[in-house]
């Protein structure tokens, strides 16, 4: 999951970086040369429940990959909340990591910086080969038609998590597969000072992730066919309203998720307080909060009417991670060596495991580690009822703009303010006109 503050300098710190060649930092063009061929810096994305928690996952693996080459690996995990903003300084500087993570919606608008290596054929091909990756985990790697600005490494997508006991004593005996459905279970769950699903209002990524894919639902893509925003359509206005009445109307969300930013709904989950959740691989999470396997089950994220599909029934949207590499790093060798262990079958089928993630790597996913049932809807979803969020080269300004803007409403329902068609619509032009400025 990721968790992005509001970057007032988004379109400063690309245009910049857009327009100054030493970003780029390398004259080859491979990108970048290799004066320091035994050491690597590495920014990893914060994936497990905790810093720390990452850092045991990654530093055994890091160490294989220096037994292996003599290459030292110095690593840091970045907490999302930091990682955007780190990266676009790093960009403008120049001073930045060999290899980074990043999200893979950030692709197209890190791409446009120039700063990052762009994976032609000749460096797929030093790793493996590009068709060992699954085609839409690539596809969500850069805009259409140029080389991707990374390479896929986890794969993702949004689950309907549920926790079974709460649902037991509800008497609901499955899930629910339609809106209406989880609105109606939602106030069965609502009561006793429990509630039937949780949010993260303050969290802006999952503010766009959810609105998007509701947005789809409604025939609405945020953007037309030339990159424009077109937030105040009345699909995007009747998603994000669809999403807040969750807490304003249907009252099935605490007021307190509105403040929510670092997971404390899968915290909520795991105590009993909410019965569901939509999230991204949270098998690990719910794991180190206690919860065992059979505590919990996941579905597919519901869609208005029928099955989780293409067009109107998409349920989620593309999510993952992916891995870059600095243009100016001083260790290009050594980087792309770095890429190839980490997407390797082996550390594909671990790394993924140990998330409850999906390998974007196509021998890995038809592990058999990968056919639970959790992971089984995962797998599932990405590969028919998942869309990617709008490859446009301002995205991260669309995350925070729009997100900002769905914040502030989950702001209001909190308050009891009234939230309307016409107040949505108005938070939404004003996300809408800071994009145009």
């Amino acid at each position: 999951m990721r968790t992005i503050r509001a970057a007032a300098a988004v379109t400063l710190a690309i245009a910049i970086a857009a327009g100054v060649t030493g970003c780029g930092g390398g004259s080859s063009a491979s990108g970048g040369s290799n004066d320091s061929p035994k050491t690597l810096t590495y920014w990893a994305s914060n994936q497990g429940p905790s810093i720390e928690a990452d850092k045991k996952i990654l530093t055994p693996e890091l160490k294989k990959f220096e037994e292996q080459t003599g290459i030292k690996v110095k690593l840091e995990v970045v907490p999302w909340a930091d990682l955007l903003n780190r990266i676009l300084a790093a960009t403008t500087s120049g001073q930045g990591p060999d290899v980074l993570n990043i999200g893979n919606t950030w692709s197209a608008s890190l791409q446009a910086t120039g700063a990052l290596l762009p994976w032609s054929k000749e460096n797929f091909d030093a790793i493996g080969g590009r068709d060992r990756f699954v085609d839409s985990a690539v596809a969500s790697a850069g805009a259409e038609g140029q080389d991707p600005s990374a390479v896929p490494l986890y794969s993702l997508a949004y689950a309907l998590y549920y926790n079974k006991k709460s649902f037991a004593e509800a008497g609901i005996e499955k899930p629910p597969a339609t809106w209406d459905e989880l609105v109606a279970d939602g106030k069965k769950l609502s009561k006793n000072g429990k509630w039937g699903l949780g949010a993260e209002g303050a969290n802006l990524s999952n503010n766009i992730h959810q609105t998007f894919v509701l947005g789809q639902q409604h025939g609405a893509d945020f953007f037309d066919a030339d990159g424009k925003p077109t937030f105040t359509s009345d699909g995007a206005v009747a998603a994000v309203k669809q999403y807040i009445d969750f807490m304003a109307k249907d009252k099935i969300i605490a007021p307190g998720n509105a403040e929510y930013a670092q997971n404390q709904s899968l915290t909520d989950f795991a105590k009993g307080k909410t019965a569901m959740v939509l999230w991204q691989a949270a098998a690990s999470t719910f794991a180190s909060q206690g919860m065992k396997p059979e505590d919990w089950g996941a579905a597919p994220v519901p869609v208005a009417s029928g099955t989780p599909g293409a067009g109107k029934n998409v349920n989620s949207m593309v999510a993952g991670i992916n891995m870059a590499v600095f243009k100016n790093t001083k260790n290009v060798d050594g980087a792309k060596k770095f890429v190839k262990f980490m997407t390797s079958d082996a550390e594909q089928k671990l790394l993924n495991k140990t998330y409850g993630s999906i390998p974007p790597v196509k021998t890995a996913q038809a592990d058999e580690a990968f056919s639970a049932p959790d992971l089984a809807v995962l797998r599932d979803t990405l590969a028919k009822s998942a869309a990617p969020l709008p490859q446009v080269p301002n995205e991260s300004q669309f995350e925070t703009a729009v997100g900002t803007a769905v914040k502030e409403l989950w702001a209001d329902a909190a308050a009891g303010r009234p939230v309307t068609t016409e107040s949505v619509k108005a938070r939404l032009e004003k996300a809408q006109q800071t994009m145009q400025q």
